[in-house]
């Protein structure tokens, strides 16, 4: 007796739910090494990095300010994962391709198909990505001879400036009104819109060239390792302006020092040198390769359950 089609789509959604969640966990870690690297102060190199957050705040240090994209991350990724499959078929239908044309479309389709669910990801990550920043950095050990001031954070017996996300997002709203819940989305949207393109394309012609033309569709396998390279290549070349979007994002936990994209470069680039717009791109490769092999996987069984067949085949 066959599983009825819309249980089997349950199940499969429930799958990449779990994937998503799954690779939070597991990068997010390094995403809190990432943030520090590109937004801290005298963390140095990696190693020195995670030395210096587990010896201050012991192994919870990386997990600061995982709870809220760990809720979001469903959504987040039937969205944007969403737009793109359905953008790329809408783009098929409108050319009148034949039902035994590649599903991959031609390179513009997937160039377009790429930039849509990147805005679409800046609309719906904005929020979750300054969130998830502002808690990562409000332990940041900023010097008094550095800042002129003493953070609320390092001052004895005094709280953190956060409690937690609803707290964080509380006062946001309260010191800097709802647009402030989109500081740093244009860095965003320099960031995502090609770094989709460098998610979705590569990932798809490596999944073509990778699966046997005998095969009904990819294997376990295949996008296992396809979905991880894209995402290394697309982290890793999305690092310059991931570091002007965190430190955009992170300004504002304990002073305003950035008056927007153009201004945090300068500044960047003044104090640092050419150099400080790669800070955290080995972790960023690094961290990009399992998260993007998980939501791939994700993905290809969503399309499989919605589709009714099994293409690929379930672990």
């Amino acid at each position: 007796m066959g599983v009825d089609p819309c249980i089997s789509s349950i199940l499969q959604m429930k799958k990449q739910a779990q994937r998503g969640a799954a690779s939070v966990i597991v990068g997010h870690p390094l995403d809190t090494v990432k943030t520090r690297l590109q937004a801290g102060v005298n963390y140095g190199d990696t190693i020195s990095c995670i030395r210096t957050v587990y010896r201050r705040e012991s192994v919870f240090g990386f997990f600061k300010g995982m709870s809220f994209p760990l809720a979001s991350i469903a959504v987040y990724n039937s969205a944007v994962f969403g737009v793109f499959s359905n953008t790329q078929r809408f783009l098929s239908q409108h050319h009148c391709r034949e039902p035994g044309a590649s599903p991959s479309g031609t390179l513009s389709d997937l160039l377009l198909a790429s930039m849509v669910a990147g805005v679409v990801s800046v609309g719906l990550g904005t929020p979750v990505d300054l969130i998830k920043i502002r808690l990562q950095m409000q332990t940041q050990p900023f010097q008094e001879a550095n800042l002129g001031l003493r953070p609320r954070a390092m001052t004895l017996g005094k709280p953190p400036v956060y409690q937690g996300p609803v707290d964080c997002i509380a006062t946001i709203v309260r010191t800097e009104g709802l647009a402030g819940m989109y500081r740093g989305f244009g860095a965003m949207l320099l960031r995502d819109v090609p770094g989709y393109c460098l998610y979705f394309i590569p990932y798809v012609f490596l999944n073509d060239w990778i699966t046997p033309e005998a095969c009904a569709g990819p294997s376990l396998c295949a996008v296992w390792l396809a979905g991880g390279v894209a995402g290394a290549i697309s982290w890793g070349t999305a690092t310059p302006m991931d570091v002007v979007k965190s430190r955009l994002q992170a300004d504002g936990v304990y002073l305003n020092k950035y008056k927007g994209v153009l201004d945090c470069i300068s500044q960047s680039y003044q104090k640092e040198g050419l150099k400080v717009f790669f800070r955290g791109i080995t972790v960023n490769a690094v961290r990009g390769f399992p998260m993007s092999a998980a939501m791939f996987l994700g993905y290809e069984f969503s399309l499989q359950a919605i589709r009714g067949d099994h293409a690929v085949t379930s672990p």
